[in-house]
């Protein structure tokens, strides 16, 4: 009789790095459960597989119930919910904080051997951010109900489908210009490729109970990933990088509007420089060499180039 497969549950999993995480859990032979709102927007994943291989199911993380049956007999959790703002006010708590303590508590009670809990850099119970302090308690409470789960804190993600990148592009493809704050702010960009086999290394024996920062081989201000994007898509684009004030004035109209594509609590969020801290095990600590930026950003943004 053949080997009963391994189960994975990945919550999260139709989204940007989910893709990535997804195909590799797959490749290591795991039948793999995609937990979602939204199915229909998991089914193109079901190729990384073989049939069956790939499930999608209904399971949003504040659904206990759902959450319970999609977890049930996963020997693996992973754990990539995530918003960048919110359409309700408390999604943040709703999502990053409570959330991810009750996935971490059904795993634990479920019997499942392994929790990665992926989070970010910058989660601060302290910050002026809610952001940033829904994170922080997300961890928390991943700690608090699984103690051997591993969290990792990932930098601004870059990869083919990004938000980042390709956000500022197409800006300064249609309109010339490439509205910024905390232009000084530093980041440290990481490639997608590297966060998921950081995921799948993170299943080691080693790495159980520990805390990762996730950070390319470059830290760049966001002012000077933005000329680098120029570069690269040959457009001279202006780039405005507005004082916080103004951001935040300007912030007040556009986070009502579709897209969101400024909120005060991100203007808040870019005080703060998002770097892996001095001293903290990073990609490297898991056996992973940091991909840096333009190995991989020129090929996904040659589609903006200018003439092309």
């Amino acid at each position: 009789m053949a080997a009963e497969r391994r189960i994975a549950t990945v919550f999260g999993g139709s989204g940007f790095l989910g893709h990535y995480v997804v195909k590799r859990l797959a490749g290591q032979g795991y039948m793999v459960r995609i937990a979602v709102r939204d199915t229909e927007s998991a089914k193109t994943l079901r190729p990384m597989g073989d049939p069956g291989q790939i499930v999608p199911l209904h399971a949003p993380v504040h659904e206990e119930a759902q959450v319970a049956r999609a977890i049930e007999g996963a020997e693996v959790v992973v754990n990539l919910t995530g918003i960048l703002a919110e359409r309700r006010k408390g999604d943040f708590a709703r999502v990053h904080a409570e959330g991810a303590g009750r996935i971490a508590r059904i795993a634990g009670s479920s019997g499942a051997r392994r929790l990665v809990h992926v989070s970010a850099i910058g989660a601060n119970a302290a910050s002026a951010s809610l952001y940033a302090q829904s994170k922080a308690a997300g961890e928390a409470a991943v700690r608090s109900a699984f103690p051997a789960a591993v969290i990792l804190r990932p930098s601004v993600i870059f990869g083919p489908e990004d938000h980042f990148f390709n956000r500022f592009a197409a800006m300064a493809s249609l309109f010339g210009v490439v509205p910024i704050t905390g232009g000084a702010t530093k980041f440290q960009p990481v490639y997608a490729g590297d966060v998921a086999d950081a995921v799948l290394a993170s299943l080691g024996a080693a790495a159980q109970g520990r805390t990762f920062e996730l950070g390319g081989p470059q830290v760049r201000s966001f002012r000077e990933l933005i000329d680098f994007m120029l570069k690269i898509i040959n457009r001279r684009g202006w780039v405005l990088d507005l004082p916080p004030g103004l951001a935040n004035f300007q912030a007040m109209f556009l986070e009502h509007l579709p897209g969101k594509l400024l909120t005060r609590d991100q203007v808040r969020l870019l005080r703060d420089d998002n770097v892996v801290a001095d001293g903290a095990a990073d990609l490297r600590s898991l056996g992973i060499v940091p991909t840096p930026m333009d190995m991989v950003v020129p090929g996904y943004l040659a589609r903006f180039r200018k003439g092309m």
